[in-house]
């Protein structure tokens, strides 16, 4: 392989594959297809497929949560992203592979109740309450667990709480 063929590539692999040890994946707000954590979930994929993913684990709660609601295997999905498909690629790939086929509303209405979802139980508030202790004690609008995983991006990545 040339070096004109090589410098063409990189950009494109650069796309497929990240490094989540040298910066967070994608916030659980952002949407694909309306999809919420659909593009945290590909990233941390992508960066598991490359050996980069850091402290962050791809099929995590968060991620079965979505795969529940899809239907989709995270092997199946994985298996997919090893293609080195876009995120287009990929959302095609769901809305024709997913067992579950869900309306534009329906992804709207779980992807709002995600986005809002905050802790329930005792057990669950117990560690929301230790994580916010250690990240940024004094901050009184971390409230669901969308605002705790980007405060903890934020805060692992050197950001300052």
């Amino acid at each position: 392989m040339g070096q004109r063929q090589l410098d063409d590539l990189l950009p494109r692999m650069a796309l497929f594959f990240l490094d989540l040890t040298q910066r967070p994946p994608r916030s659980p707000r952002l949407r694909l297809g309306g999809h919420a954590c659909l593009p945290r979930l590909l990233d941390k994929g992508r960066a598991q497929l490359a050996g980069k993913a850091g402290d962050y684990r791809y099929n995590c709660p968060l991620d079965q949560r979505w795969f529940a609601f899809t239907g989709l295997s995270a092997d199946a999905l994985l298996a997919e992203m090893a293609k080195e498909r876009s995120d287009g690629e990929l959302l095609a790939w769901i809305a024709t592979n997913a067992p579950l086929h869900r309306d534009p509303w329906e992804i709207a209405s779980w992807s709002a109740f995600m986005e809002a979802r905050a802790p329930g139980d005792a057990e669950s508030h117990q560690i929301f309450a230790e994580r916010i202790q250690k990240l940024a004690p004094n901050r009184e609008d971390v409230v669901t667990w969308f605002d705790l995983l980007d405060l903890d991006d934020y805060v692992s990545f050197g950001g300052k709480a």
